[in-house]
């Protein structure tokens, strides 16, 4: 036994030989269909490994278009759905399932289906995107979504967030009420004046509903959504940032949740960190290795604002754009690297931190080959875990 909920969570990424800061740039990468499926294989194969090693979770990823091939995973319900097949206790969940790209009743539908064929073992992760290539391309309502290289970014969020958060008052209905309805900006469920055997339709129940309790998590990067997430009780996620501002964010989670709902929550109950990691024999060996995927992973994601947790040289978040090195990243805590006694060390520091408990590492930098992140979950599991 472990003292944490522990899981693995991979982007689903192609292997790359020339991961890195320099050329190319994300833009001009363009992978084949048969690299897509390869990937596609290998990324089912290490949820099985993660299986076998004792992982508590694995956590998939929704992701499109994207011939870059930086994340092939279109459907974290569907690929979990193949996974669970071939496991017997993994449970499973997708960081995230990206709402605003859903007709809100699919998403329920397809989740409880998970759920159910697995024996209770779906998580149901949600979140409201990255890319407007995607969001645009796969919803009804012209709903993009706000990011640093979009001139429209303010307008663009705040739709986006009014989407999700009616989705999702719909999917919770959905779940959990046998009949249901929901008249809001932009659903109205059901349609008015639908005719239907001599009358119209007054409600809707979806078919199947989840037979097995339930967790939703979601992603809490910005204060809108740190007061969003416990006001409905979803478990927050928190990845990326500077440590001293998930400290912050984790326990105004837990004063949010305490007001909304009446219940003093342990200082772990309903909070997971996600953490990169890189475990070699010296501290040297993992900087070499980490720093092609790390500087890939930044090269991708820095020009959409996935930095904006990073601190400052004046103490306060970073400035939308950021890029940072390996060593800002280390310096930040946002990844923990080195030997196995290095990487405990690390862990640690968040336990006594957090009261940390739900931990879930991203084993798999951008570019790197799978039995390279299968040997990333066999050391942390083995030769961190038993450190901490």
């Amino acid at each position: 036994m472990h003292p944490f909920e522990l899981g693995a969570f991979f982007f689903g990424g192609v292997e790359m030989d020339d991961a890195g800061a320099g050329p190319p740039a994300p833009t001009d990468r363009r992978v084949t269909n048969e690299q897509v499926w390869k990937a596609t294989t290998d990324y089912i194969s290490s949820a099985m490994e993660a299986e076998r090693l004792g992982y508590d979770s694995f956590w998939t990823t929704e992701h499109h278009f994207q011939y870059e091939g930086y994340e092939v995973i279109p459907n974290g319900i569907q690929i979990s759905t193949w996974i669970a097949a071939r496991t017997e206790r993994l449970r499973l969940g997708t960081m995230f399932n990206v709402v605003p790209q859903w007709n809100p009743l699919r998403l329920a539908e397809d989740f409880a289906t998970l759920h159910n064929l697995s024996g209770g073992r779906g998580i149901l992760g949600v979140g409201r995107g990255t890319v407007p290539r995607e969001v645009l391309h796969l919803n009804d309502k012209g709903v993009s979504i706000g990011s640093h290289d979009n001139p429209e970014k303010a307008a663009d969020d705040d739709r986006n967030r009014r989407v999700f958060e009616e989705s999702m008052e719909i999917i919770r209905r959905a779940l959990t009420q046998e009949r249901f309805s929901f008249s809001g900006e932009f659903f109205q469920i059901p349609v008015p004046g639908i005719p239907d055997r001599g009358s119209t339709v007054q409600d809707l129940t979806l078919v199947p509903r989840p037979l097995y309790p339930f967790e939703i998590w979601q992603a809490v990067t910005s204060p809108p959504t740190l007061e969003y997430v416990p006001r409905v009780g979803h478990g927050a996620v928190f990845w990326n940032q500077h440590h001293s501002f998930i400290k912050r964010f984790w326990d105004t989670y837990g004063e949010r949740y305490a007001e909304a709902h009446g219940v003093e929550l342990e200082p772990h109950e309903k909070r997971m960190l996600v953490l990169a990691v890189r475990i070699e024999d010296t501290y040297e060996k993992a900087v070499e290795t980490a720093t092609p995927g790390h500087d890939e992973f930044w090269k991708f994601l820095g020009p959409y604002g996935w930095s904006r947790g990073y601190m400052g040289a004046d103490g306060k978040p970073a400035k939308p754009g950021l890029i940072p090195t390996l060593e800002e990243s280390i310096e930040n805590k946002t990844i923990i690297i080195g030997t196995p006694e290095d990487v405990a060390e690390g862990i640690a520091f968040y336990r006594d931190l957090l009261g940390l408990r739900y931990l879930t590492i991203f084993p798999h930098l951008i570019g790197d080959p799978y039995k390279k992140a299968d040997e990333q979950m066999a050391r942390f599991i083995e030769e961190v875990v038993p450190l901490v």
